[in-house]
């Protein structure tokens, strides 16, 4: 008996090659393949930790886009909304090895990729209503001018039949026109959402705020009900439109390893958790958990948690 959707997300997957040996990725000679995409990072971490859950998307009728849609099955993610659009190729990148938790450099090979022609022909009334839950992030935004209506759609008709939306800004500035345009226009999300969850500096950047309590505020005053905002090494804080706020502790990581991926494994804690049906507080402390386990290995997903895993944190 098909069970109802927990959440539904809309997103770009690339395949990834991951270097094998530090240095420059032009010295590289081997690589490890793996799937990468915000989006795609939240839908496994929530499907792992027992969460129906659907991914919408187009992937190129390719080898890699084959690869995508075999790791979606792995990791037991619907792939009813994805489209094998042969017209296109699926997008990929080449990703460093980092050391010592720099940051490791991505090339990324996207431009005209099949996910960036999703549109709102990709909106399934059926498949969306049967969710309860919307995430978005500003990776898809930034994807084309059609995929931006894709989620500009999904995200009223969502909030028409009172779901709850989550949104993380994910800012990717090279793949906008301008600051301006970028700004605009995730904040036109950012109020359709419920949850908003940005980093500190991308709060500045999407509202001019430079203090957490000024970001979440920002928020707020615009019907947004909760804000929770990634402050590095000190945590998280967050504030509600009750008036509920506070700063939650980071998890000490001894070994970092590779810190792309952070901000997807929160984002996964806090959605979870509050689907769950948990207090804020104990949301974004999952959500500071899960971060922690991300940044300790070298994959964008490999750290997410399977509910036993997170049962023994």
């Amino acid at each position: 008996m098909h069970k109802p959707l927990d959440v539904i997300t809309i997103g770009e997957a690339m395949a990834m090659f991951v270097a094998c040996e530090t240095g420059d990725l032009a010295d590289a000679s081997q690589f490890i393949k793996r799937a990468a995409g915000a989006e795609l990072n939240v839908a496994t971490g929530l499907a792992r930790l027992g969460l129906q859950v659907s991914w919408v998307s187009r992937v190129g009728d390719d080898s890699f886009g084959r690869f995508i849609l075999n790791t979606l099955r792995k990791e037991n993610i619907d792939t009813t909304g994805v489209t094998l659009d042969g017209r296109y190729a699926t997008g990929f990148q080449l990703k460093s090895k980092a050391e010592n938790g720099t940051d490791p450099i991505v090339e990324y090979f996207r431009k005209g990729s099949a996910a960036s022609h999703l549109s709102t022909e990709d909106f399934h009334a059926a498949l969306f209503n049967d969710a309860r839950h919307l995430h978005l992030s500003g990776v898809a935004a930034a994807l084309s001018a059609s995929s931006y209506a894709l989620l500009e759609h999904a995200a009223l008709s969502m909030k028409a039949q009172g779901k709850t939306i989550s949104f993380d800004p994910n800012l990717r500035p090279v793949l906008w026109k301008s600051e301006a345009e970028m700004v605009e226009k995730l904040n036109r999300l950012a109020f359709q959402a419920d949850w908003v969850l940005p980093g500190l500096k991308e709060g500045f950047i999407l509202t001019g705020e430079k203090t957490p309590e000024g970001i979440a505020d920002f928020y707020l005053q615009r019907g947004v009900k909760a804000v929770v905002i990634k402050t590095g090494a000190d945590g998280a804080w967050f504030k509600t439109a009750s008036g509920e706020q506070g700063a939650v502790a980071p998890v000490k990581v001894e070994n970092v390893v590779d810190t792309v991926g952070a901000g997807d494994g929160f984002a996964v804690g806090v959605i979870s958790a509050l689907l769950e049906g948990k207090t804020l507080h104990d949301a974004v402390r999952r959500g500071n958990a899960i971060g922690a386990l991300a940044i300790q290995v070298p994959g964008d997903s490999e750290g997410l948690p399977t509910r036993a895993e997170l049962g023994a944190l």
